[in-house]
């Protein structure tokens, strides 16, 4: 096996995602053969308890608050940016000028006049960027997309992509910055979700020429934490209707995003009904995918278990589960091999363009709540 590079790893945003990453790269030896070696070096946030957690993380080597600190590090070769959306133009902005790659959280902007000024200076600079997706990189997603690529449903009549939690079910649940549009946006839950469920229908070609958005604002207030209430003025749920076209032929295409999902805790499913067959896969039964097939005249469901493998071989025996936490690890392995230019024909991360596709069909949404009809993307 060649020698890997070395590639330095700054996080900007140490909660939930940035400790992810960190987990990932401390697994990194589970990947069989990859071109990269990902260091964490350093660190930014502006909670010191949040900093004081990374002390467990030996080759972390810079904490600090300012971001200006952590983009001006030589040792930093790639920043993974895991911050609010009202933060992503400035923050994404500056990495662009300070000329380092880098990894952001969807979806790019909290909305999209900023999501087309991040990605025109992304493209018009030589900043390797990529958005954050991980859930299409369970096998069983993996395998629906092969499967797709190879034309195995025929002419597609029907497709549907969802995200669903059902955390936000608890009314008592304190606001957080999802919750409030002035730091999540107008777009509410489609920006916090919406890039799951467009990553792959982008990817496929399948690019909604209008959309009929139907959005929930189910949670009016929540509590703030210091005994009284915050309006929650974010849609909880987004059920987007698009017309959509893969050269066969046109069909419609469902995107569900939803944080009020009774029934559901961190589920993501692709369906895709063709007239040869169909095809589904849902985080929900991760070894699983459901294949439909007509038999001697017979409509016949199959399931197929998936194992563990997905775009990048890992030491993992094949017969064992997949879970979020290989999604992370897979997603960043496809991030830093694209990067090194060893993607191949590999899966690999949402492109900046995809990112702004899933903004400007989000803002489509947002005009056809308000107009009560189907709006032209």
């Amino acid at each position: 096996m060649p020698a890997q590079e070395r590639v330095g790893i700054g996080v900007v945003g140490g909660g939930l995602m940035g400790r992810e990453l960190a987990a990932a790269i401390g697994r990194w030896a589970a990947l069989s053969d990859h071109p990269v070696r990902p260091v964490l070096t350093a660190v930014c946030d502006l909670d010191p308890e949040v900093l004081a957690w990374f002390d467990r993380v030996e080759t972390v080597r810079l904490r600090t608050a300012d971001h200006r600190e952590l983009l001006a590090d030589d040792g930093v070769d790639v920043v993974y940016l895991a911050v609010p959306h009202h933060l992503h133009e400035r923050l994404y902005l500056d990495t662009v000028a300070a000329g380092k790659d880098f990894l952001g959280e969807k979806p790019f902007g909290i909305d999209l006049p900023a999501a087309r000024r991040i990605v025109a200076a992304v493209e018009a600079s030589t900043v390797f960027a990529r958005c954050s997706s991980e859930m299409p990189f369970f096998p069983g997603a993996q395998q629906v997309v092969a499967a797709l690529g190879d034309g195995a449903v025929g002419r597609v009549i029907e497709a549907d992509a969802s995200f669903l939690h059902s955390s936000d079910l608890d009314v008592g649940k304190p606001i957080n910055w999802k919750r409030q549009a002035a730091t999540c946006g107008r777009i509410g839950v489609m920006g916090d979700l919406g890039m799951h469920v467009a990553h792959v229908p982008l990817r496929l070609g399948w690019r909604p020429e209008r959309v009929y958005a139907v959005l929930q604002d189910l949670v009016v207030q929540r509590p703030d934490g210091r005994g009284g209430t915050a309006p929650c003025d974010t849609w909880d749920n987004a059920t987007l209707h698009t017309w959509v076209s893969d050269g066969r032929g046109p069909f419609p295409l469902t995107l569900q995003t939803k944080r009020i999902a009774p029934g559901e805790m961190n589920t993501w499913r692709l369906r895709v009904l063709g007239m040869d067959g169909g095809l589904e896969f849902s985080t929900a039964a991760p070894k699983t995918v459901r294949r439909f097939a007509v038999r001697d005249g017979r409509q016949v469901w199959e399931h197929a278990q998936t194992g563990s493998q997905s775009v990048f071989p890992t030491i993992t025996g094949g017969i064992f589960e997949f879970g979020f936490a290989d999604a992370i690890l897979q997603m960043w392995a496809a991030y830093l091999a694209e990067r090194a230019g060893a993607l191949g024909d590999r899966f690999g991360c949402a492109t900046p363009r995809e990112a702004l596709a899933s903004h400007e069909l989000f803002d489509a949404a947002l005009r056809s709540a308000a107009s009560g009809r189907a709006e032209p993307l």
